[in-house]
């Protein structure tokens, strides 16, 4: 294993102050447990987020509106898997939707959501949505790539919700090599899922499988890449250590897990506002199980070899592993 590249100064903090077990973070999550102040902050956090993103160019209700259709929702009882359990930790309310990423409204919101996530890692400057969602993708990409394996054969993107990581994903590797690649995108809802198909009109993504990360139906050894992109931070710490394990299992020797999340170290994100934290971790159950956990300690522990932890951007963090057996 290599050192981290994220090498914080004296004065940075591993975590921000309020997640974990400090005072700041018991008193917000008494706050959030109290089920008046929990609606009112849900609430609120759904209103400054559609708001601010619309202020800022994003199509916010105009696009949902795009993408609906009954055609949309027809497709749903053919992409889901109907033999899939859901983990206790995803049948929670998430994102201020009552049922999580399982219904339609999340999964129609979810681009523009997308977009408005990418604009708030420049705030400072004046992005379209569409540049600030192409230098948060690069950013990751650029990361990767030294470490790629020479040939791409088999690409998998966990946690893919409606496709937008798949294709950034997919396109970039493609343009690296003159060989097909078959990338697969894997959720576990079908809801996102349907979205993600209708999105890829042209069919460039091989699959969007209805699947739970933690144990899928796919052969030992079957990618040559991994990718999650903004997923830690929305898992339990067990279930991360199970999908790391299943990764490892499926990894070809020499093969790559790219991460890309918050960064608990990020100046940024340790600084936020106390509105702006208070309303994250109302809409962000596992927040505190992600800010205090040592992600690659744990990819070491389950059989995967941690290469390098960079800092991709001013909220985000880059941790990259490979497959050593």
């Amino acid at each position: 294993m290599t050192s981290t590249s994220a090498n914080p100064s004296k004065n940075q903090s591993n975590k921000p102050a309020w997640a974990g077990d400090d005072w700041l973070a018991r008193l917000v999550n008494q706050l959030i447990a109290t089920p008046l102040l929990y609606r009112l902050m849900k609430q609120q956090a759904r209103r400054v987020l559609i708001k601010t993103a619309e202020k800022n160019g994003v199509r916010w209700r105009d696009r949902v509106a795009e993408l609906d259709s009954e055609q949309l929702r027809a497709s749903l009882a053919e992409i889901s898997n109907p033999d899939l359990s859901y983990p206790d930790y995803y049948q929670v309310p998430f994102h201020a939707y009552d049922a999580g990423n399982l219904c339609w409204l999340a999964a129609l919101e979810a681009e523009p959501a997308t977009q408005s996530m990418a604009l708030r890692v420049w705030k400072d400057e004046s992005l379209s949505p569409d540049v600030a969602q192409q230098r948060l993708r690069h950013s990751f990409l650029e990361a990767i790539a030294p470490h790629l394996p020479q040939t791409i054969e088999n690409v998998l993107d966990v946690g893919c919700s409606i496709g937008i990581s798949t294709e950034f994903l997919h396109r970039n590797l493609q343009t690296r090599q003159s060989q097909p690649i078959q990338t697969v995108g894997l959720d576990l809802s079908p809801y996102m899922l349907a979205v993600a198909q209708q999105r890829d009109s042209t069919g460039q993504i091989s699959q969007w499988v209805h699947g739970n990360a933690e144990a899928t139906d796919f052969r030992d050894r079957s990618f040559d890449l991994i990718s999650l992109q903004f997923v830690l931070h929305e898992l339990p710490r067990q279930a991360t250590t199970a999908i790391f394990q299943e990764m490892r299992r499926l990894l070809r020797p020499g093969g790559l897990l790219a991460i890309v999340d918050n960064n608990p170290k990020s100046s940024v994100i340790q600084n936020l506002p106390p509105a702006l934290f208070v309303l994250m971790k109302s809409t962000e159950p596992w927040s505190d199980d992600y800010y205090t956990f040592n992600v690659e300690e744990t990819l070491n522990q389950v059989g995967l070899s941690h290469i390098e932890t960079i800092p991709t951007d001013p909220r985000h963090r880059t941790i990259i592993a490979r497959q050593v057996d």
